[in-house]
């Protein structure tokens, strides 16, 4: 009888979309990010880290599709001593920019209309790489069918949830940094 119920679990999650089908997986409409400071996997210049001016960089990216009403970023650390670390959160970017100029301003709302969120390092804005050894920052970028809902200073966590059911596509660039 509990094989049945795990049946039925599953199933319930599958209709109510608590997971993802293999078709809706491979569908995903990929978004190419990049920086103009490093490649894909390469380092972070010092010149972006709290070694250095601790200013984003310049980032850009192509594949935003058709029907996009904004976009979103999520800068993350999953190396962090205590699980996953957030260095940025921005959303409600336009969905006709094609990039973010180097040195964002910490502002909590910005000249268009973006908002910016909560970091782990208890600030609205960038915070760049930290550690004390050699992590991955992932950079992700997502494409979505609606502004969120959210204030500025809404957290990873709450800008997720709203993403949820709207993102239309997303890509990630990686940089790794360390002293």
């Amino acid at each position: 009888m509990s094989v049945w119920l795990y049946v039925l679990i599953f199933l319930i999650a599958v209709v109510s979309g608590c997971i993802a089908s293999e078709k809706e997986v491979n569908t995903m409409e990929k978004i190419s990010i990049s920086a103009e400071a490093f490649k894909d996997g390469d380092t972070i210049p010092a010149k972006y880290t709290c070694d250095g001016k601790d200013v984003s960089p310049a980032l850009s990216w192509e594949g935003i599709p058709a029907g996009a009403k904004s976009i979103a970023l999520i800068m993350d650390d999953p190396d962090a001593p205590g699980g996953m670390f957030v260095h940025w959160v921005l959303f409600n970017i336009p969905s006709g920019t094609q990039k973010l100029p180097e040195g964002m301003p910490k502002n909590e709302t910005l000249g268009d209309g973006s908002r910016q969120g909560m970091t782990d390092i208890g600030r609205i804005g960038y915070g760049g790489p930290c550690p004390p050894k050699s992590h991955r920052y992932y950079f992700k970028i997502y494409a979505l069918d609606a502004m969120l809902g959210l204030q500025a200073g809404a957290t990873k966590k709450q800008m997720e949830n709203a993403m949820k059911g709207h993102i239309l596509a997303q890509g990630e660039l990686m940089g790794r940094y360390g002293r």
